[in-house]
């Protein structure tokens, strides 16, 4: 299960950013979205050079099954 609806739509870097992004919004407190909006930006800045289809398509899968990880826990806690 995906943290937002249209996570199976994300196929490019900047598209999983946004959606990432749109995942912060989601967050419980003001704190926790600049924390994970913060680590968001970092790992973009990262990977910026990566060239390669197959690597891009492995780190935007992970990066999808991290937010909804982050997503649940902290629905859970509420």
């Amino acid at each position: 299960m995906a943290p937002l609806p249209g996570a199976e739509l994300v196929q490019r870097p900047l598209q999983l950013y946004r959606y990432l992004l749109r995942c912060c919004r989601r967050l419980p407190t003001k704190g926790i979205q600049q924390h994970y909006k913060h680590a968001v930006r970092q790992s973009f800045r990262v990977h910026s050079d990566e060239d390669n289809p197959e690597r891009i398509q492995q780190i935007i899968k992970r990066a999808i099954e991290d937010a909804d990880w982050i997503m649940n826990k902290y629905k859970k806690q509420n």
